[in-house]
């Protein structure tokens, strides 16, 4: 069922939002060579205590931390641990956040030290799908439109799109309907209105292939070839005359 947030969820959302764009900052600029995830998931917690919050993903479902740290050939869902990050990892960092009783969600994808431009071009590439999937939400237009976009986008790069997994809506709770597919469904889906607020998070994989498998510990969603995958995510809102992202 979609879920309409009315101007002051939204305004609660936007506070939250901007808090935990800080916090998502915060973490990315301590992702260094010999930091691990589980310091970064300390670090959440504490930061996201600090901004008057409660962790969205602790025991949700399950899951054991605050923080996602997913590594390289990772792509989401990753349970930090104690390996220490390396010169070149790509260390995918996503966080939810329970602000005022709303939640909402994002993710970037830090480069740890330098890399070379193959794989550069790639982070750059997937952090971009995502703003031209952001610039297809508005009123009247279709959640289908933002798969569409990212694919049109991504495809001639040869990279592959995760289709496993997607977007979703935010804000009740940090998984809600409708479900916010990274690639073309072939359909229009549901009709974006104002007052819907969802997550739209490319995933995605360098070699091409969008297959996935999931690791040992039952969370770990990594890539079927263990290639490098990127990620990044925003939490949107659909307003009267275009959108607005919580999250910035």
């Amino acid at each position: 069922m979609l879920s309409r947030k009315t101007d002051k969820d939204i305004k609660v959302l936007r506070e939250g939002g901007k808090l935990l764009g800080e916090i998502r900052r915060k973490l990315a600029s301590e992702a260094k060579p010999g930091v691990t995830g589980k310091e970064l998931n300390q670090l959440a917690e504490k930061l996201i205590k600090q901004a008057g919050g409660k962790p969205s993903f602790k025991n949700y479902r399950g899951f054991p931390c605050s923080l996602c740290v997913s590594v390289n050939q990772t792509v989401v869902h990753g349970v930090p641990n104690d390996k220490p990050f390396v010169e070149g990892d790509l260390v995918g960092l996503d966080i939810g956040m329970q602000y005022k009783k709303l939640h909402t969600d994002t993710a970037t994808t830090v480069v740890v030290g330098k890399v070379d431009k193959k794989t550069q071009q790639f982070v750059d590439r997937t952090k971009q799908a995502l703003h031209i999937g952001i610039q297809e939400v508005g009123p009247d237009k279709y959640i289908g439109d933002i798969g569409r976009a990212i694919e049109k986008f991504i495809k001639p790069f040869g990279y592959g799109i995760v289709r496993d997994l997607a977007g979703h809506g935010v804000g009740f709770d940090i998984h809600e309907d409708p479900i916010v597919p990274n690639y073309n469904p072939g359909e229009k889906m549901d009709k974006m209105f104002p007052g819907m607020v969802i997550a739209i998070e490319p995933m995605i994989v360098i070699s091409g292939n969008y297959r996935v498998v999931v690791g040992s510990n039952k969370w770990d969603v990594m890539a079927h070839d263990s290639s490098l995958t990127a990620h990044f995510e925003h939490t949107v809102a659909v307003t009267k005359d275009g959108y607005l992202i919580i999250t910035e």
